[in-house]
């Protein structure tokens, strides 16, 4: 193995960025990028042009007429008439004085090196997902337009991104999908794990399908590769699924404020003869205005077998609205009963 510092000099508007990458590990046998026969090459531009750098709030408070220095500290990218969609955690303000606030005012980083300002329009803190909007002189500056996928995703579909890992990039990443009902404790939803390489800067990028659709937006990593830098990379990542970000998107370009179906159950696991099932294990409004009682175990919603608790929260979440009525099956000792729940929100 070989060590090389490697600078890049990026000219943007009257200043010079100075990127300085230190001790890269470069193997000795360099693996070969190939074509995917799938994807087109006006995709893979397309992709690239929709595809944004969230920047670091790095503006001189004092001198605010300086300019100052770009740092990427996630990704995002252009949906249409200038909505950017991003990760709520790449645009959190971390300050002494607030807790992870969400930032008003943001800047952004076009493909072709335009610095443009963005003003919030809505986030949903429950699916890590925020939306801005690039101030209406600038909106000429970025044209080319995205969409979310309305096809429905399966395992081992072929997906790509394209983002800032590192504060670096752009780059692109391909692979597959995994499991797309997985769950993670930073998120309330469902997430899709794909197999392709990220790192930290590749938050609130989207997760493309063959046709430049998008099917998801990263939201994390569990990290598998650790250098001596203490990078996080991984090639394992987490994806909102697009299908339940397009809601909170459009919500916020509409203004309505959205909510979740809440039951008001806690579950925990049970033995239901040589069965694993899920019991109550604590329960509020609505469910126990409907009667459903601790120790409940929790057999079907409207027909549907719940497995587990996963798969009672994607449930919810996808097929049901607050105010909704839902027919809940339980066992209670040994006799199996139905009632009757009208969801409240969250």
């Amino acid at each position: 193995m070989h060590f090389y510092r490697l600078i890049f000099f990026v000219a943007i508007r009257r200043f010079i960025v100075v990127l300085v990458i230190s001790m890269i590990t470069v193997v000795a046998t360099p693996v070969q990028a190939e074509q995917n026969p799938s994807v087109s090459q006006d995709t893979f531009t397309t992709a690239k042009q929709v595809t944004v750098g969230i920047l670091e709030d790095t503006l001189n408070q004092r001198s605010p007429e300086k300019s100052s220095k770009i740092t990427v500290r996630g990704t995002g990218f252009h949906l249409t008439e200038g909505y950017i969609v991003t990760a709520r955690h790449a645009a959190e303000k971390h300050d002494a004085a607030m807790v992870n606030g969400i930032r008003k005012h943001i800047r952004i980083l076009t493909s072709d090196l335009h610095e443009l300002p963005a003003t919030l329009v809505g986030d949903s803190s429950f699916l890590d997902i925020v939306v801005y909007r690039i101030a209406e002189p600038h909106r000429a500056k970025l044209t080319t337009t995205t969409d979310f996928a309305l096809e429905d995703i399966a395992s081992g579909m072929e997906v790509f991104t394209i983002g800032f890992p590192l504060g670096w990039g752009p780059t692109m990443s391909f692979g597959h999908l995994g499991n797309t009902h997985t769950f993670l404790k930073t998120v309330e939803t469902r997430l899709l794990q794909a197999d392709l390489s990220t790192c930290s800067g590749n938050s609130g990028g989207a997760l493309f399908n063959n046709q430049g659709e998008v099917v998801g937006i990263l939201h994390g990593i569990i990290q598998t590769d650790k250098g001596e830098t203490q990078a996080r990379c991984s090639s394992m990542a987490f994806a909102i699924p697009g299908v339940l970000a397009k809601r909170i998107v459009d919500a916020a370009i509409t203004g309505r404020q959205l909510a979740f179906s809440k039951l008001g159950l806690r579950m925990t696991s049970v033995k239901d003869g040589t069965k694993l099932r899920m019991a109550v294990k604590e329960v509020a409004d609505p469910a126990k205005s409907a009667g459903i009682q601790k120790h409940d175990i929790i057999l079907a919603v409207d027909d549907t077998a719940i497995l587990d608790t996963a798969h009672l929260k994607t449930y919810l979440i996808e097929r049901t609205r607050p105010g909704q009525h839902v027919s809940l099956t339980i066992r209670r000792v040994d006799v199996d009963l139905t009632f009757t729940v009208t969801l409240a929100g969250q």
